[in-house]
Formats: C-alpha cells, sequence, structure tokens
C-alpha cells in the first residue's frame, strides 16, 4: 500500500494533465495521410505569404512576344494569352483562394456558432425559427446560394467572402446545436443561472467553451469546401474581376484555348485539387483526435 502512495505521489501533477493532450497528438502523428496534409497545407499557405518574394515575376505583367509559350526554363507553367507567366499568376492567386476560404470560415464559423448556440439555449419559438431558417438555407447547393447571394451583393473580393461566409453559417449552425442542446442541461449552466449570470455570459463563458473544440475542427475540414466554392464562384466569372488572379478565374480563362494550350488550365487545376485534398486529409486527422473514444 505505501509502495502505491509513493508511486502515485512520484508522478508530477502537469505530466498527469499532459497525458491526454500527448495521446492525441501521438494519434495525429500516428495517422500519416493527416500529417501530409498538414505539410501540404502549410506549404501552400507559406507560399501564398511569400508571394511577392517566390513569383519570379508580375503576374500582371504582359509581353505579347510571349504568348501562349509553352512550359520551359524561363517560365516554368509557360504563359497565357497576354503573354503572362501563369507560374508566377499561380502563387499570387494562392493568396486570393486562401484568404477567401479562411476568412469566410471564419465569418460562417462565428455567425453559425451564435446563431446555433442561441438557437439551443432560447428554444421554442426562437430556436424553432432560427433552425427552419437553417433548414432552408441547407436545402440549397452551395454554389447555388452563393451565385444568388452575390446576384443581390455582386461581383467583388469583399462581397464573394460575404457570399460564402453566408453560405457556411448554416454548416456551423447545425454543428454547434447539438451539442449546445445538452450542455445546455449541465450543473453549472443551471449554477450560472441560478446565480444571476446574463445569457449572453453563460453562452459565452460556460456553452461555448465546451463546443469549441468540434467546431474548429470542421472549421478546418470545411476550409477546403469552401476553396472549392470560391473556384467555382470564380470560373463562373462572379467572383474577383481580372487581371487580378485567381486559381478559378486562371481555369476559366484556359478553357477556350485547352486544345492546343492546356497548361492555362491545368495547372491551376492541379493547385485547386491538391489544396483541397490537403485541408481535407489536414481536417480529417483533426476531426479523429477530437473523438471521444480517444478520451477513454
Amino acid at each position: 500500500m505505501t509502495d502505491e502512495l509513493v508511486s502515485t505521489r512520484a508522478i508530477p501533477e502537469w505530466a498527469v494533465k499532459e497525458r491526454p493532450r500527448r495521446r492525441r497528438w501521438r494519434t495525429f502523428l500516428r495517422n500519416r495521410t493527416a500529417v501530409a496534409g498538414m505539410v501540404v497545407a502549410l506549404l501552400v499557405v507559406m507560399t501564398a505569404l511569400f508571394a511577392p518574394w517566390i513569383a519570379p515575376y508580375d503576374p500582371l505583367a504582359q509581353n505579347v512576344f510571349y504568348r501562349l509559350t509553352p512550359p520551359e526554363r524561363t517560365h516554368l507553367m509557360g504563359t497565357d494569352s497576354y503573354g503572362r507567366d501563369v507560374f508566377s499568376r499561380l502563387i499570387w492567386g494562392a493568396r486570393i483562394s486562401l484568404a477567401v476560404g479562411i476568412l469566410s470560415v471564419a465569418f460562417g464559423m462565428i455567425a453559425g456558432s451564435l446563431l446555433g448556440l442561441l438557437a439551443a439555449y432560447r428554444g421554442k419559438t426562437l430556436g424553432a425559427l432560427i433552425m427552419r431558417a437553417v433548414d432552408v438555407l441547407m436545402s440549397f447547393p452551395d454554389e447555388i446560394l452563393g451565385i444568388m447571394i452575390l446576384a443581390v451583393l455582386g461581383a467583388g473580393l469583399d462581397r464573394l467572402i460575404i457570399a460564402i461566409g453566408i453560405v457556411m453559417t448554416p454548416r456551423f449552425a447545425r454543428l454547434s446545436y447539438g451539442p449546445a442542446l445538452a450542455v445546455k442541461e449541465k450543473e453549472y449552466v443551471e449554477a450560472a443561472r441560478a446565480i444571476g449570470s446574463s445569457d449572453w455570459k453563460i453562452l459565452l463563458r460556460h456553452i461555448l467553451p465546451n463546443v469549441a473544440g468540434e467546431i474548429v475542427v470542421m472549421g478546418s475540414l470545411w476550409t477546403a469546401t469552401a476553396i472549392r466554392v470560391e473556384a467555382n464562384l470564380n470560373f463562373l466569372g462572379l467572383g474577383v474581376p481580372p487581371p487580378i488572379p485567381t486559381w478559378g478565374n486562371m481555369v476559366q480563362s484556359g478553357i477556350d484555348q485547352l486544345t492546343y494550350a492546356p497548361w492555362l488550365s491545368l495547372f491551376p487545376g492541379l493547385a485547386i485539387m491538391i489544396t483541397i485534398l490537403a485541408f481535407n486529409m489536414l481536417g480529417d486527422g483533426l476531426r479523429d483526435i477530437i473523438d471521444p473514444r480517444l478520451q477513454e
């Protein structure tokens, strides 16, 4: 009995607290697919951040003497019909795609989570009204809903972020609604209500921290969806107007020359595919480490 007490006391308290965190981290590292997704996602992010130093040419500079040049040593991915370097435009286009993807998901995460928490906490009439509106929005495909919103707001980078953020909002509202319903019945929430805490204080201090983990993880997964929607909307000409490079409008501009200049659409298409795949793999790995079965 004495030996057991000594061995128990010999374990530092910080080590006991770190065990679940280390176990989750080891679980993530054992998932090679998730690690590969994280590495590729970080490379894409770093490429976008350091675009001015990585891109060999000005993405807007035109040179008609080198128009539709195939990939070669001086132009690694060729040039477009205006003589602009495709590689440079691809790197600068990463900035737009990632900015729209991350900012629109952040917009949807904040708005949707607050709506879901409010619907779960208030319940009855207000909660039913919010969730029925969420169901209506989720009944539309992402691209169709984005087109409808942009038809009202108009084209532009800021409007594109708002439109995709609205598309993402119902997802986060539905995601936060279920867990919030369970958390609001906990004893500590009842205690906070009994001592006179305001509804917003209870929502933000006691309920939100208990559902934030899954929301953040799914946010990383849905960033890939936002990038896909951004590319599709730019492909349709409803996003950022040319000549600003985005992956979507680069694919669209190369459609007419696809038979004799396939690199115009091929390389941005591959960039979209690799980035979406990387964020999906990263999101799947993060979702695995918050699985309640791993906490046992």
